[in-house]
Order: C-alpha cells, then sequence, then structure tokens
C-alpha cells in the first residue's frame, strides 16, 4: 500500500482558491483523470440535511461510540444520495469499535495513541479507538469531525479516487509524500463540506466552529509532511465548509504552497 499515513486520527491532531485548475502549476504534476477529473466533482454541492447529535457524557465510552455511529448514519444517508443522485455507485461502509490496534493493521502501522480512527480500504472499514482523549470533554465537535473526515476515506475509495491515487507513479519520495498529502488533505476538505450540509446543527453556534478549526492540526515542524501543515489543513477544512461542495475540494490539482 503506497499511503503509509492514511486515515489516522489521533488524540494529538487534524476563500476561493486562486489556481486550483492548473495541475501544470504543481511542483509534481498529477495527471491521473479520476484525480484532476473525477465526475464526483462535477455533482455539486452535498443536498442539505439535518443530523442530531446524540448525548456525550464526560467519560462515557459507550456514549462517544454512539455518537461516532450516529454520525456516519447521517454520512451515509447524505453520500449515497449525493451519489446517486449523480449516477455514481455508492457501497455502506462498515464501522468496528475497538479497545486496541494491533501493531499492523489493514497494512499501516498503528501506534499507542489512546483514540485514533483508521479506515481500510480494502474491506471498506472504518475502525475506531476511543478513549480519554476524546471523552474528557465530549462538547466539542471533535468526534463530529473525525467522523466526517475519516469517512471521506470511504468516498475516495468508492468513487475511484485511492486506486487512482495508488496508481500513479512517483519519483522522489518528496513526490510520494505530496501525493499522500493531497490525498489526506482531500479527506479533510470533504469532511468540511458534509458538516456544512448538515450546518447550522441544533445547539451550535460559529463558536463551534471556530473552536472545531483551532483544534485542527498538521504535522509538526521538522516532521516528514504526511498530512500537511496546520494552515493547510485548516486551509481545507475551512474551504470544504465555506462551500459544501465536494468539487471544491479537488487537491490534486493544487498550487504545491496549498498541500504542503
Amino acid at each position: 500500500m503506497k499511503s503509509l499515513k492514511t486515515a489516522v486520527l489521533a488524540c494529538a491532531l487534524v476563500a476561493p482558491l486562486v489556481g486550483t485548475t492548473n495541475a501544470a502549476a504543481a511542483t509534481y504534476p498529477v495527471k491521473h483523470p479520476k484525480l484532476i477529473a473525477n465526475p464526483l466533482y462535477k455533482a455539486g454541492a452535498l443536498p442539505a440535511s439535518t443530523c442530531a447529535e446524540p448525548e456525550v457524557a464526560s467519560g462515557s465510552v459507550k456514549q462517544a461510540r454512539a455518537y461516532f455511529d450516529a454520525v456516519v448514519e447521517c454520512l451515509e444517508t447524505t453520500w449515497k444520495k449525493h451519489l446517486t443522485d449523480a449516477g455514481l455507485k455508492y457501497t455502506d461502509v462498515k464501522v468496528q469499535h475497538v479497545t486496541k490496534f494491533p501493531k499492523k493493521w489493514c497494512d499501516m502501522e498503528t501506534n499507542k495513541d489512546d483514540s485514533q480512527a483508521w479506515y481500510c480500504t480494502d474491506t471498506r472499514t472504518l475502525a475506531v479507538k476511543t478513549g480519554k482523549s476524546w471523552t474528557s470533554d465530549p462538547s466539542d465537535l471533535w468526534l463530529f469531525y473525525v467522523a466526517a473526515s475519516t469517512y471521506a476515506y470511504h468516498i475516495q475509495n468508492v468513487v475511484g479516487i485511492d486506486a487512482a491515487y495508488q496508481a500513479i507513479p512517483y519519483g522522489k519520495r518528496a513526490e510520494l509524500l505530496e501525493q499522500n498529502r493531497r490525498y489526506n488533505l482531500q479527506s479533510t476538505c470533504f469532511g468540511g463540506a458534509f458538516i456544512k450540509s448538515v450546518w447550522p446543527m441544533e445547539g451550535r453556534t460559529s463558536k463551534d466552529w471556530n473552536e472545531l478549526v483551532a483544534l485542527v492540526e498538521g504535522d509538526e515542524p521538522g516532521d516528514e509532511r504526511w498530512d500537511g501543515k496546520t494552515a493547510n489543513q485548516r486551509f481545507w477544512l475551512k474551504r470544504g465548509f465555506s462551500t459544501g461542495d465536494p468539487g471544491s475540494c479537488n487537491s490534486w490539482t493544487a498550487p504545491p504552497s496549498k498541500v504542503a
């Protein structure tokens, strides 16, 4: 599997874009049509709907899991309608709640963080480990964001983005890293687009949204950049939210500065 750091959201995380359609401007141009011109991009904004948030008491893993499942149910309802209305296929995701991840899961190296979420392309499974870091103060939108942005990898899988990403070649390691960042930043943007589709949410205000944006972080300075720096993680989250349209999430033709 090419992506060594795909779809993990751990306890210590994740305006119009000029030049997003000019693939030639990228340091490592991506040319695969399923990436740069996927039919999903022409399907329009996600349908507006509502998504009620179940109550989660501080420290309750059971309630946090139920919350996560409820958000996934909303995600499936919205995305299934969106894709099928556009004449695109849709396949349900599987959700697996675990208390511990093996060292290697779905050919990916996991870690020991007490809370994390992973998506396995081969089995279409979203696996979640929920611990204290996600339940100590569950009043924010963090769990909602984790569900939306991790589920986005499932959408990339269903519409052929994942297969195309795995197929495109790369030369230097820097090119592999950039490809991975484009992939991960797109999932962040898809997550933002879904949140927009159910916004405003009962009991939530712009303050909750701004707090969520502040919680999302990217790669630490000095680390190898797999996910994108914090500014770009937040940029793509806000971009998806501002439009509600997955078509605005075409990170594959974005300038290098927006996927750094």
